[in-house]
């Protein structure tokens, strides 16, 4: 399991914790879609205290830790395509 997980939001998004890429801030987790499969659930937050999700990935994991990388990869993905590094730098 993950650690310093925040509480579960509900939609069955558990793991949350803060993620911070080039002055951008995120919350990264992951979606039990099955017992054995998680889904990346990614979200930007806004200087105002708002949240709007990144689309979501579709590819299901094996596990929450890797659901949770590939969050964080699509976090990563979503500022380098809007700060004019669109090849992204990982």
């Amino acid at each position: 399991m993950i650690e310093n997980r925040t509480t579960d939001i509900g939609d069955g998004i558990t793991g949350l914790i803060p993620f911070a890429y080039r002055g951008w801030a995120f919350l990264c987790g992951a979606k039990e879609r099955s017992p054995d499969a998680f889904q990346p659930v990614t979200l930007r937050l806004s200087d105002g205290g708002g949240q709007t999700a990144l689309p979501e990935d579709t590819e299901p994991y094996a596990t929450e830790a890797e659901a949770l990388r590939h969050a964080q990869q699509q976090a990563m993905r979503w500022v380098n395509d809007r700060t004019g590094d669109g090849q992204g730098q990982f």
